[in-house]
């Protein structure tokens, strides 16, 4: 275990993590971290797949913190990852807060990649970028869900910016490159053309996709209430939008589009991980 690391701007935290396939399951090949940014153990409901939850101690990021994550999923292998709790970027006094997330599958490989939502409160400056570096061959499904302020709490998103790069390359060339700014009280915020006043968005990607996958989600489609769901594929990766006022709403859609098309993609039966239902 390493040490904590703080600067002058905020605490430096980053992890690397490798899957690699053995006979008969995916372990974990190496391991290393700095600050507070941890795995549980791994969990094996299925037998074969490697569930790990991603953990953040200190519960949220603040202006000047810097978070790096590096997975690297090979030999076959097949993680599945998702985070107990939703992150939180919390209002920043004009510091910015960095996430970078760089997810490589290997020829043959396959990862999941499924957290929970994200929750920007008013004021937060933040960087987001997840990297997704395929090779031929790899599989890959993922999602990323934004909650703009805490409309619960009577908190909207009414200050700070947020960045938010989520980007899939294969062999180097590019497939997605979803990129979006963000700013507090901006019209994109409430008009038509973006989120329409919904306090929710996410983007769910499923790679080597088709036609028959695209027109079977679509025919069981997952229904928002007072909210949107679409679909669409480009190339072969199926990208699936959602907008809502809850956070709930829209993971929910996703998972419902997830347990359909995890059998037909990865050839194996949806294993919701345990920790969805604490």
């Amino acid at each position: 275990m390493s040490a904590v690391i703080a600067t002058e701007n905020g605490w430096l935290a980053s992890l690397s993590l490798k899957f690699s396939g053995r006979d008969d399951k995916t372990i974990i090949s190496h391991r290393k971290h700095h600050g507070p940014l941890v795995i549980q153990k791994p969990f094996y409901p299925e037998g074969d797949v490697c569930h790990v939850y991603l953990l953040h101690p200190p519960g949220g990021v603040v202006g000047g913190d810097q978070l790096t994550l590096d997975i690297d999923v090979n030999k076959s292998g097949h993680a599945l990852v998702t985070t107990p709790a939703a992150g939180k970027f919390y209002r920043s006094n004009d510091r910015v807060a960095r996430l970078t997330q760089t997810l490589k599958v290997e020829a043959g490989s396959s990862l999941e990649w499924l957290p929970q939502e994200t929750i920007l409160f008013s004021g937060c400056e933040v960087n987001m970028k997840t990297i997704v570096q395929l090779e031929a061959g790899a599989n890959f499904i993922g999602w990323e869900i934004l909650c703009m302020g805490r409309p619960a709490s009577k908190e909207l998103f009414e200050q700070g910016h947020a960045r938010q790069h989520f980007e899939i390359w294969r062999d180097n060339k590019p497939l997605m490159l979803d990129r979006s700014q963000l700013a507090g009280d901006d019209d994109v915020l409430s008009e038509k053309w973006g989120m329409q006043n919904h306090t929710v968005t996410g983007t769910m990607m499923v790679v080597n996709a088709n036609e028959e996958m695209l027109e079977h989600l679509r025919e069981h489609q997952p229904v928002i209430t007072n909210g949107l769901f679409s679909a669409t594929l480009i190339k072969d990766v199926l990208v699936c939008r959602a907008l809502s006022n809850q956070a709930e709403h829209v993971r929910f859609a996703f998972i419902h589009a997830w347990k359909m098309l995890r059998s037909k993609v990865l050839g194996k039966e949806a294993s919701e991980p345990r920790i969805w239902s604490t």
